[in-house]
């Protein structure tokens, strides 16, 4: 590790126009003594940004501080954008907004069948934020984001002055704020005296992105393992360094990333995307019963999933830390909880 290329870092984020959202940064690295021993080992760690603090905390909190600044330095007054019904941004946008006093459009694309009539979990919480939201006929990604730009230009027709976040020219904003994260998992275990080999993550593209260019420009040991919710997306590691190299010239850092940089496994993907598996809700309630800690069910617990397996396959060495990176979502818990609780 390079202290003098951290301090680098730090300068560089520091220069990024940012607003104040997360009650709690850095989030805590904490050890999961009883998990580790139920598994047998290694000794597990968990850094604990479920509790970043902005509408139940979440990772998208720390890129929101980044990503909203950019909409406000360009008089936006109202944004707009949309994922899943029970997307983690989507809630954690609609808190951001309220704090903000931003006006919030989201166009949300129906998972389950149950999505079109039930208003649980993250969408219970976007709504109660304030978020005007419109569920979509169908999970069709191209409609949603075809309704996305049509709402934006209704919007400038009235005068308004619409942002919509996340994309090719600003996806970047979003993972240097892992950057960060990995920059405190780094400082943390160095303080805690562990040297991990392995940070574990549910990430598809911005959280690993930004991740991998954190650890890689400190010169870190730390290996970054993502786990994708998202089936078939061989394209996610060309997309994954794009991003990254797009994050380290907004920030003048001399690095370069290629797709081989990122270690991405989509085998604990299960059905498709936002349906909850077996192996994942044996996770969930593993981590609950012995820690205390939620999970989601489709995120961060297939994520941890992935991190038993490899455990269980002998994968990690017993006596080497490793990382795993909590990124929030537990109140989709509640959208979800005929499989959670297996009734």
């Amino acid at each position: 590790m390079n202290t003098e290329r951290e301090q680098q870092l730090v300068a560089a984020l520091a220069r990024l126009p940012r607003v104040k959202l997360a009650s709690v940064l850095p989030t805590p690295l904490e050890p999961l003594t009883r998990l580790s021993a139920a598994l047998g080992g290694p000794p597990v760690y968990i850094k604990r940004d479920d509790l970043t603090g902005l509408g139940y905390g979440g990772n998208k909190t720390r890129m929101l501080e980044f990503s909203l600044a950019d909409a406000l330095r360009l008089g936006a007054d109202v944004i707009v954008t949309g994922a899943g019904v029970q997307s983690n941004y989507c809630r954690q946008m609609a808190a951001a907004c309220a704090h903000l006093g931003l006006e919030l459009h989201l166009l949300l694309r129906p998972i389950r069948e149950v999505d079109h009539h039930e208003v649980q979990g993250n969408h219970l919480l976007q709504r109660l934020f304030g978020a005007k939201c419109t569920i979509m006929p169908d999970g069709d990604p191209d409609k949603q984001g075809q309704a996305i730009l049509a709402r934006m230009d209704e919007l400038r027709q009235q005068g308004r002055r619409p942002y919509w976040p996340r994309q090719a020219g600003t996806v970047d904003i979003d993972a240097l704020a892992y950057a960060e994260s990995a920059l405190e998992v780094v400082q943390q275990s160095r303080e805690q005296g562990i040297s991990p080999a392995y940070l574990y993550l549910a990430a598809l593209d911005t959280t690993q992105s930004g991740v991998v260019l954190g650890l890689k420009y400190v010169e870190s040991p730390i290996h970054a393992r993502g786990f994708s919710p998202f089936e078939k997306w061989p394209q996610r590691f060309d997309n994954m360094a794009r991003i990254a190299n797009q994050g380290a010239a907004r920030l003048g850092l001399e690095i370069k990333f290629k797709a081989s940089d990122f270690d991405n496994d989509d085998s604990q993907v299960g059905e498709r995307y936002g349906i909850p598996t077996p192996q994942g809700l044996e996770a969930l309630r593993l981590v609950a019963r012995t820690e205390g800690i939620l999970l989601d069910p489709v995120y961060t617990s297939k994520a941890m999933a992935g991190l038993i397996a490899d455990i269980r396959t002998g994968k990690l060495a017993k006596d080497r830390p490793v990382v795993f990176l909590h990124t929030g979502g537990s109140p989709a818990i509640f959208g979800y909880a005929a499989e959670v609780l297996g009734v």
